[in-house]
C-alpha cells in the first residue's frame, strides 16, 4: 500500500510538472549558458513584462512570473545542477520565490500583503518597473558614499536612492562590506547594479531588509569567500507542510550570495523604499574589512560549520524520524498494555470479592420464632457463657423478693383460717 501511494505522489507531481516549460526555454538560453548571459537575459525579459508596464494584460502577467520562476531555478547553481540532472522532479517546487508586484496590487490586496508582513509572513516584492527603466536607462542620479561614512536619509515608497562607493586596489583586496539599517524597522531592499554595455545600470543583486531585535537591516559582503543569505521563505514553507520538520529544514534557507568580491574602481549601490504605505528611513554605510579581519575570520569559520551542519542535519532527521515512528509505537503498545493490566486486576478484585464477603440478607422464618430466633442466633455465642457465670447478687433485689414471699404466706395462711 505504501508503494502504491508513492507511486500516486510521484504520478501527482508528474502531471504538475507537466505543464511546465522549460527554464531555458522560456529565458531562450542554450543549456551551456553562462551565469551572466543568465542575468542579463532576465533582466530584459522581467522588464519587458513587468506588471507596471503591462496593467491590465493577464498574459503578460503570466510571462512575467514564468520568467521569474525559470529564473530562481537557473540563477542557483544547485538548484540548476538539480533540474540539469532530473527535470522539474528532482526538487521541491514549493520552495521556490515567487515575487509579487505591489504596485499592481489595487488598495485593498496591498492591505492584506502589508497585515501578512506585519505578522512575519514572508512576502516577496518586485522592484517597481520604473526604477529598473530608469537605472537602464542612466537617468538615475547617484552620490558618493566613501567608505567609513554612514548616511542617513529616507527614500519614498517604490522608489530607490542610488550610491557610488569608490574602493582601491587594497581596499578590494582586503573585502568590502555594504550594510543597511533602520531603527524605525522600515522595509526595505539592498541592490547592487552592474554596468551594462549601452552604458546603463542593470540589477545584479537584491537583498530584502530583515528583522533583527530592534531594527531592520540588509547587508553585502564582498570578503573573498562565499557568503550565505538566509531566506526565511523556505523555512516558512517547510513549518507550513510540516511543523515537525521546520527545525531540520531551517538551513535549507541558506542561499550562496552570488558575488564574493569587488574589483578596484567605482561600484553603484541603491536603497529601495519597500514599504507598503510610507516611506523608508535608514543608515546606509560602506566599511572595509581590513578593520575588521578577526571578524571576517570567524565568519568564514561559521559559514563552513553551517554548511557541513545543514548536510549533517539532513541525515539525522532521517535518524530522528525512524526513531521517532519507534517511540510512538512503542508509547502506543505502553497505553494497550497498561490498559490490559489494569482490566485483568479489576476482574480478579471481584471475582475474589464473591467469594470472601458475607450475604447480609437472612432468611425469613414462619410465626413468632423469627424474632426468638434472632435473639437466639444473634447471641448464640454469649449466652451459654452467660448461663454458665452466677448471677449477680443484688441486695435490693434480695429483701424485695424476701417481702414477697412473707406477704404470700400471711395472705394464705388468712385464707386458709377463714375457710376453716
Amino acid at each position: 500500500m505504501a508503494d502504491t501511494g508513492g507511486q500516486d505522489g510521484s504520478t501527482a507531481a508528474s502531471r504538475l510538472n507537466a505543464g511546465r516549460r522549460d527554464p531555458y526555454e522560456v529565458l531562450g538560453l542554450p543549456r551551456d549558458a553562462t551565469d551572466q548571459q543568465i542575468k542579463s537575459t532576465y533582466r530584459k525579459l522581467a522588464l519587458k513584462y513587468h506588471p507596471d508596464k503591462n496593467t491590465g494584460n493577464p498574459e503578460a502577467a503570466d510571462k512575467f512570473k514564468e520568467v521569474a520562476y525559470s529564473y530562481g531555478i537557473l540563477s542557483d547553481p544547485e538548484k540548476r545542477r538539480q533540474y540539469d540532472a532530473g527535470g522539474f522532479d528532482a526538487f521541491d517546487l514549493e520552495g521556490l520565490d515567487m515575487e509579487l508586484d505591489l504596485s499592481n496590487l489595487g488598495t485593498v490586496n496591498t492591505m492584506f500583503a502589508a497585515l501578512f508582513s506585519k505578522l512575519g509572513v514572508p512576502i516577496k516584492t518586485t522592484i517597481s518597473a520604473t526604477v529598473l527603466e530608469e537605472a537602464l536607462n542612466g537617468t538615475v542620479t547617484i552620490r558618493p558614499l566613501p567608505l567609513g561614512r554612514p548616511v542617513n536619509d529616507k527614500v519614498e515608497k517604490q522608489g530607490a536612492h542610488f550610491f557610488g562607493i569608490t574602493i582601491s586596489e587594497a581596499q578590494a583586496e582586503a573585502g568590502v562590506v555594504v550594510r543597511v539599517v533602520s531603527s524605525v524597522q522600515s522595509k526595505f531592499k539592498l541592490l547592487y547594479f552592474e554596468q551594462e554595455e549601452n552604458g546603463g545600470l542593470g540589477l545584479a543583486l537584491q537583498e530584502d531588509s530583515v528583522k533583527t531585535g530592534k531594527v531592520t537591516s540588509a547587508g553585502m559582503y564582498f570578503l573573498h569567500f562565499q557568503v550565505y543569505r538566509l531566506d526565511p521563505t523556505i523555512n516558512a514553507l517547510a513549518i507550513a507542510k510540516d511543523p515537525d520538520a521546520a527545525f531540520f529544514k531551517r538551513l535549507e534557507g541558506l542561499q550562496p550570495c552570488e558575488m564574493s568580491k569587488l574589483t578596484a574602481g567605482t561600484h553603484i549601490f541603491a536603497v529601495y523604499g519597500d514599504n507598503f504605505f510610507k516611506s523608508a528611513s535608514y543608515t546606509i554605510e560602506a566599511i572595509c574589512a581590513e578593520s575588521y579581519l578577526e571578524t571576517a575570520v570567524k565568519l568564514k569559520d561559521i559559514e563552513t560549520q553551517l554548511l557541513s551542519k545543514r548536510n549533517e542535519l539532513k541525515q539525522f532527521e532521517v535518524e530522528y524520524r525512524e526513531v521517532l515512528a519507534r517511540f510512538q509505537a512503542v508509547t502506543n503498545k505502553y497505553a494497550q498494555e497498561k490498559q490490559a493490566v489494569d482490566e485483568l486486576l479489576k476482574s480478579r478484585e471481584k471475582i475474589q470479592e464473591s467469594f470472601t464477603s458475607v450475604p447480609t440478607t437472612p432468611k425469613k422464618m414462619s410465626g413468632g420464632s423469627s424474632s426468638s430466633a434472632k435473639v437466639i442466633g444473634g447471641d448464640s455465642a454469649t449466652s451459654a457463657d452467660e448461663n454458665e457465670s452466677p448471677p449477680t447478687e443484688d441486695p435490693n433485689v434480695d429483701k424485695a423478693n424476701k417481702s414477697k414471699k412473707w406477704f404470700n404466706l400471711n395472705f394464705k395462711s388468712g385464707i386458709g383460717a377463714t375457710g376453716k
